[in-house]
């Protein structure tokens, strides 16, 4: 990604949850989107981090891009050409710094990154007749719930993990992504 000083990006301030624990930043990093989306992202991230794991400390970042970011990530770390929607990258498993671990021993441990594609997202609303805030909404839950170690690699895993997912969207007052043909 690019620096700080890079035009046409934008950081937001970080915001800790009193209630979750969670501290959110959400970079502009690319595309068009709307204001309001930093408050859509971190409701939806807050909600299922508190939904998996409580009241916890940690920090996470969430990154508004477009295709062509998204693109460049996909190719770069999972070897697939072309944007998706939502990538998720979680600390875990980001390579070894070299930095030794007490350096972090007073902080909140850091979930990882979600980034997300903005025409991507657009298009897959669309299609699926849903409101951009609406897969926008979805679409940060789920890759929050990556960054906590969910998945849907094999059926059961994924049943769980959209079971997961339609509870804290219905929460939120979003109706199920997953019902009828318009699954994600």
């Amino acid at each position: 990604m690019s620096d700080a000083s890079s035009p046409g990006r934008k950081r937001s301030e970080k915001c800790r949850s009193p209630v979750s624990g969670l501290e959110i930043e959400v970079l502009r990093e690319a595309g068009e989107w709307e204001s309001g989306t930093e408050e859509t992202v971190r409701r939806a991230a807050e909600h299922a981090y508190v939904v998996t794991r409580g009241g916890e400390p940690a920090e996470l970042c969430i990154v508004l891009g477009d295709d062509a970011l998204v693109a460049r990530l996909n190719k770069a770390y999972r070897g697939k050409d072309g944007p998706t929607n939502v990538l998720s990258f979680p600390a875990a498993e980001m390579p070894d710094t070299g930095v030794p671990e007490q350096a972090f021993g007073d902080e909140q441990p850091l979930l990882g990154d979600v980034v997300l594609a903005r025409e991507t997202i657009e298009r897959e609303a669309g299609a699926q007749s849903k409101s951009f805030a609406d897969h926008l909404t979805h679409l940060t839950v789920h890759g929050v719930l990556h960054l906590l170690g969910h998945d849907h690699i094999d059926d059961p895993d994924a049943e769980e993990m959209e079971a997961l997912e339609r509870d804290i969207l219905e929460d939120l007052g979003i109706a199920d992504p997953y019902s009828g043909d318009a699954a994600d």
